[in-house]
């Protein structure tokens, strides 16, 4: 119920941003699974003769910000865990969507014997779906994973 009345608050353009999250984030865990990360990331990124930014940088980032606090919000209330994968790739495409240029990057790790991987979107040097430094615990891989620009 709280979520509910939280959800009312927002803002309509608000509204229209965590409706926009949840429906990225279901199409993502879908996409994933059914064509694959090579296949999701293209539809994704879009054709590259499609990319061409027209958000300046300060507008970006700040636009950048408000959309991903909406999707990491509304992620925490799905009925699945969505994987930093799928948020990540999500939010890349609602980033495209508005014109806004961003990179996933994608690092890894060997932890106890166990490899691990984890995955953020960056805008210029902003981090901007990673709280904290988790981030920081990982080897990221050299340039960008996908470049989303649209």
């Amino acid at each position: 119920m709280r979520t509910w009345r939280a959800f009312r608050r927002l803002t309509p353009d608000e509204r229209s941003l965590a409706i926009e999250a949840m429906l990225a984030l279901a199409a993502t865990r879908v996409g994933l699974r059914a064509a694959g990360l090579r296949r999701w990331k293209m539809l994704v990124a879009g054709p590259p003769a499609a990319r061409a930014s027209r958000a300046s940088a300060s507008d970006g980032i700040a636009q950048a910000q408000k959309v991903a606090r909406i999707q990491q919000a509304v992620s925490r209330h799905l009925i699945w865990h969505a994987s930093c994968l799928e948020r990540s790739l999500a939010l890349c495409w609602q980033l495209a969507r508005r014109g806004v240029a961003a990179d996933l990057r994608i690092g890894a790790r060997k932890e106890a014997g166990r490899f691990q991987a984890h995955a953020w979107v960056e805008m210029g040097n902003v981090v901007l779906n990673d709280s904290g430094e988790a981030h920081l615990h990982f080897a990221p891989f050299d340039g960008s994973i996908l470049s989303v620009e649209t």
